[in-house]
């Protein structure tokens, strides 16, 4: 189905206006993006930052009449469009153009993470087979892959795990796959859970290995393996549950981190933690350690 899509330039203080005018002039989806590699690496706790510099995109069926659209979105705004400009996007078969951004990931020389419609390169390895769905985790990003990275030179024989912010499930299916006995998965996100359990069945795992639960919901028994790649205010507002959910001896991995976050978020954990050395990847940290109180 052929498509335009008018752009408009615009600053942090007029985006959202224009976000509602596109959408009042008939825009079946409006999308705010950088204008000017402007990077917003996490905000701040109920903050929803924009960037300086915004580019927003409404999009319009192809037929619509580009004069009325505009005309409307002008009445709503009392003024007219500021460096608009429409465009023909082309058109593609969106489902594959999206599947062809994902190729395999060696994550350790045993490891691989693999988009499900893509033939293992090392059938040998451990292959973990990942379809990401709605929710976050695919190994592409630095946070994710540490973390795997991490688990792939654990020895996991038979210790149980908590992936905690599960998203995908990647990390928890990860240590099963590696050998751990049991995992359990929770994330605030439903669809989360939904992933988690498809890609969980995906990888041949027994629900029964891998069950996942809302965060009221899960089990209060610690387990021997830690996992919460999720971000630094979070994890440290979150650190006597984490830590009273690992077992004394049991191993934590965290990730999500800044470098220049690193220092807080260990002071947070120190108190039951001896961390190891830190694992980093462009900006992004992963601390890990044995509880040892």
């Amino acid at each position: 189905m052929p498509w335009l899509q008018l752009r408009v330039d615009t600053d942090r203080e007029h985006a959202d206006k224009i976000e509602d005018a596109l959408l009042f002039a008939g825009a079946v989806s409006v999308t705010l993006q950088d204008n000017a590699d402007q990077p917003i690496l996490e905000p701040g706790l109920g903050e929803m930052p924009l960037w300086d510099r915004t580019r927003v995109t409404g999009l319009f069926d192809a037929e619509v009449d580009t004069a009325v659209a505009e005309a409307r979105a002008a009445s709503f705004l009392c003024e007219l469009l500021p460096n608009a400009r429409w465009e023909q996007l082309e058109d593609k078969d969106w489902e594959r153009e999206w599947m062809s951004h994902y190729r395999p990931i060696q994550c350790a020389d045993n490891l691989w993470i693999c988009p499900s419609w893509c033939e293992p390169p090392d059938p040998q390895a451990v292959n973990l087979l990942l379809d990401p769905g709605l929710a976050f985790g695919t190994g592409t990003h630095p946070t994710t892959f540490l973390c795997l990275q991490w688990l792939a030179g654990e020895d996991l024989a038979g210790k149980s795990a908590i992936d905690f912010g599960c998203g995908s499930g990647i990390l928890g299916i990860g240590a099963l796959l590696l050998g751990a006995e049991r995992a359990l998965g929770t994330d605030i996100d439903p669809q989360a859970l939904i992933a988690s359990r498809d890609n969980a069945a995906r990888n041949g795992l027994d629900p029964e290995r891998f069950p996942v639960y809302m965060p009221d919901r899960l089990p209060r028994e610690p387990v021997d393996l830690m996992l919460a790649n999720i971000l630094a205010g979070p994890l440290v507002e979150l650190a006597p549950q984490l830590a009273g959910l690992t077992k004394p001896g049991g191993r934590i991995c965290l990730s999500g981190i800044l470098a220049s976050q690193a220092e807080t978020v260990k002071a947070a954990y120190r108190q039951w933690i001896e961390f190891d050395e830190d694992g980093r990847r462009e900006e992004w940290v992963r601390l890990s350690g044995t509880r040892v109180h």
